[in-house]
């Protein structure tokens, strides 16, 4: 029975995610902490930061680990399953829809009134971690990551990947020796 709530789960987190991984990240959270239980909140974080660091889209990899977490290999394909058949599927057939529809004033201000509504998700989702991260190690660690990391990103204009990886390290090394 877990494989079908695997598959129900990563379903309706990832149909439901317009706009991408990113996007289904919060869906995700919902289904995985939330509604089924299968990880906690610390570590869908570590999960979360993790899958940030490898390459290749996250939504797939957050169905993979969970599903072999919670189910072994018989689990991990119908997480998969789950996330990519039904996001296959409509893409297939919105975009043919799109094509004919292109130019309506619908189809754009669909588009457009749909983003506030991810940028709010993602928000919530950040202060939920957020907090996490602040019970568990207090603000002096978190405002140093994230300071460093504005200053790498927007001002010296690192690549993404190796401030995540820093951050890793950070928490590894200093964090481990505090633990």
């Amino acid at each position: 029975m877990d494989w079908l709530n695997l598959i129900i789960g990563f379903f309706m987190a990832n149909i439901l995610g317009y706009g991408g991984g990113p996007a289904s990240i919060p869906l995700m959270y919902q289904e995985i902490v939330t509604h089924y239980h299968w990880l906690t909140d610390l570590e869908f974080a570590n999960m979360l930061a993790l899958g940030n660091t490898l390459p290749g889209p996250i939504a797939t990899k957050v169905a993979a680990y969970v599903g072999y977490h919670i189910g072994g290999l018989t689990g991990m394909a119908a997480a998969l399953i789950g996330t990519i058949v039904p996001t296959a599927l409509a893409l297939i057939w919105l975009m043919k829809l799109l094509k004919k529809y292109q130019q309506s004033r619908a189809v754009k201000g669909m588009t457009l009134l749909v983003q506030p509504v991810i940028a709010i998700l993602m928000i919530v989702l950040t202060w939920q971690l957020a907090s996490q991260s602040v019970q568990e190690i207090g603000w002096l660690h978190p405002l140093i990551i994230g300071a460093l990391s504005f200053w790498a990103l927007h001002i010296k204009k690192i690549h993404p990947a190796p401030v995540i990886l820093a951050a890793f390290l950070y928490g590894g090394i200093v964090l481990g020796v505090m633990a």
